[in-house]
């Protein structure tokens, strides 16, 4: 009689496999497939938010770039008789405060070259602004004395500015309002 020493592969349990099977391959793929859509919905909320914070901050550029080029013109440059009365129905994109505004609106745009995405592209944002001027009367110091008689002198030492800037993004349109006082 011969004994065999150790395990007879006929023996063996036939029931273990190695690998993965169909089914388990189709599961990770779906599972990889999920993950995939979520990463570039994700993507595509970013490109948005990126888009939208670019337009915002070229809005805040043409805002600061008006109210400085205003404040060089100075307080003579904005009196009173300059301006005209602010028409809600003019607006082309905005409507704008009641108040005195310059005749004529600031139209100017804006463009990035950069690569939001795969592809590199540029950005063209048009931008119109609106720019409502304090009256007169707002800041306006009254001086009298006892020589001049009844007669006072008056004397306007500022202006306030509001300037509503408005663009496009997507379907809908966009504005911040910026303020400035002129000296």
């Amino acid at each position: 009689m011969v004994k065999v020493y150790g395990k007879l592969n006929c023996c063996r349990n036939t029931r273990l496999k190695r690998g993965f099977g169909i089914v388990e391959v189709l599961v990770a793929a779906a599972v990889l497939g999920f993950l995939y859509m979520a990463v570039l919905n994700l993507q595509s909320g970013n490109r948005d938010a990126l888009l939208r914070i670019r337009g915002r901050d070229g809005a805040t550029e043409v805002a600061q770039n008006i109210i400085d080029s205003l404040g060089a013109l100075g307080i003579a440059g904005l009196s009173d008789d300059k301006m005209q009365e602010c028409d809600e129905n003019a607006g082309t994109y905005c409507s704008c405060e009641p108040g005195l505004r310059l005749p004529n609106k600031i139209v100017t745009s804006r463009t990035w070259k950069g690569q939001p995405g795969a592809i590199e592209n540029d950005m063209n944002v048009e931008y119109t602004a609106t720019v409502t001027v304090s009256p007169d009367a707002d800041y306006v110091a009254k001086t009298s004395s006892m020589l001049l008689g009844s007669d006072s002198i008056e004397h306007v030492y500022a202006k306030r500015l509001d300037v509503k800037v408005c663009w496009h993004f997507k379907s809908s349109v966009q504005s911040i309002k910026v303020s400035g006082v002129i000296r």
